[in-house]
């Protein structure tokens, strides 16, 4: 046997350094095999709630509330078509608190207004086979909706494509206990967790962000000060829901804005969330800003924030859960096996696939197939998506063939008559016409 083989030294080459390097190999050979196994594994989250596996449908604007805030009998259906597919937690995105800041006309409303026979409903359905169902609770600021808002964020915007006025003190001091309110309203009403959206763009995350957040008021500066109202929505929602009822968080790694929130910075919030109550910590990155570019730009062949989970893993003992531009079973599984991440989130894939989850975690397998488009029109990609999820809570996903343009037109003329109504039921919150 030639010296150098299986990578071990040539001097002092002996049989039994040919033997432990053999076994070291054979190790490797079978951590490959068996690191889909580790999909299946059950999860502890901090607060003592179990994860059944390591599947989660992560959070996606769905649509299909009725625009009044409440469920439909396709959103409930979507929802159980995941739960019965295999995740072992889905998570409802957008969900508001006020409706005086939604990001979309199609986003639930969980208030005292709210039409609790369908929120049962969807609770009921959409939690069987062990799987949880947590909301994403959301204030969209600046992003809020036009047609039914008048924005608002952290400091006053006035640049091509977006503009806000600035919340006043009070209004920012206000935001934990409307959080903690919308919680509360979640675990009432059945919802086995809630997830506080810090990320993409939206109020929380345009606070962690110096390009939108320029107060000089304690609420504004340093990454800890920026942060500050995050860590007191935390608090707040904890001091509502209780101990032993899941907290869980998104925050971008990255806004792909110049001037916008760092690597560097993000890495600090997660190790100011580490000393929190929070129970898992959603990574993503991105925002709905004009001029921000898309994740996959520069990660076309894998998941996009993957470096950036590495780094955070090594500052928090909080689970963490990654999201953005998993394909394949392959890439989840390495995620969680090299300890990158404790979870692995999934939306466009289990978009074509709504039994995704439970494919990936037998012995078979398989991978979504993607769609190919000949172009790419604004905004026509997320249409195609969302119109595809109204398929799935229809039970006509066989018979799905928009193209881009067909699927805009339809997106955008039932946000249309959903402004309306939204408009019409909470008139007397002085939403703008």
């Amino acid at each position: 046997m030639p010296p150098g083989c299986f990578g071990v030294p040539r001097m002092g080459y002996t049989s039994s350094s040919i033997t432990s390097a053999l076994a070291v190999q054979r190790i490797v050979m079978i951590e490959h095999a068996n690191s889909k196994h580790v999909l299946r594994s059950t999860l502890e989250l901090p607060c003592g709630v179990i994860l059944k596996n390591r599947l989660a449908k992560s959070p996606m604007s769905d649509s299909l509330a009725n625009g009044e805030g409440d469920p439909t009998e396709a959103q409930i259906r979507l929802y159980e078509r995941w739960a019965d597919g295999g995740a072992a937690v889905s998570f409802i995105g957008e969900v508001q608190g006020d409706p005086r800041f939604p990001e979309k006309p199609g986003n639930l409303v969980l208030a005292e207004h709210t039409n609790k026979e369908m929120i049962r409903s969807l609770v009921s359905r959409a939690m069987i086979e062990g799987a949880h169902l947590w909301p994403q609770l959301g204030h969209a600021g600046a992003l809020s909706h036009l047609p039914i808002s008048q924005p608002k964020g952290p400091s006053a915007l006035d640049i091509e494509g977006l503009q806000c006025a600035g919340m006043s003190h009070d209004e920012i001091q206000d935001l934990p206990y409307m959080y903690a309110r919308t919680a509360l309203h979640a675990k009432t009403a059945g919802f086995s967790g809630v997830l506080i959206h810090a990320g993409h763009g939206f109020l929380l995350s345009q606070f962690l962000s110096p390009l939108f957040n320029r107060r000089t008021d304690g609420y504004g500066g340093s990454i800890e000060v920026r942060c500050r109202i995050v860590l007191e929505v935390i608090s707040e929602v904890r001091r509502a829901v209780g101990p032993s009822f899941p907290v869980g968080i998104r925050i971008n790694s990255t806004d792909k804005l110049e001037g916008g929130l760092t690597e560097v910075d993000a890495l600090e919030v997660v190790r100011l969330l580490d000393r929190t109550s929070i129970d898992l910590i959603d990574v993503s990155g991105g925002t709905y800003f004009p001029g921000a570019k898309a994740s996959s730009d520069g990660s076309s062949r894998g998941p996009y924030f993957l470096d950036f989970a590495r780094r955070a893993k090594a500052v928090t003992k909080v689970p963490l859960m990654l999201t953005g531009g998993f394909k394949r079973r392959e890439q989840a599984a390495d995620a969680v096996a090299s300890g990158a991440a404790d979870m692995v989130g999934l939306a466009r894939a289990m978009v074509l696939n709504p039994r995704l989850a439970e494919v990936w975690l037998t012995e078979e397998g398989g991978d979504p197939e993607f769609p190919k488009f000949d172009s790419n029109p604004p905004g026509g990609i997320t249409a195609w998506f969302t119109m595809r999820l109204t398929a799935l809570g229809e039970d006509q996903e066989d018979a799905f063939r928009l193209d881009l343009p067909t699927a805009i037109r339809i997106y955008e003329d039932r946000d249309a008559q959903r402004c309306i109504k939204w408009r019409e039921k909470f008139s007397h919150l002085h939403i703008q016409a």
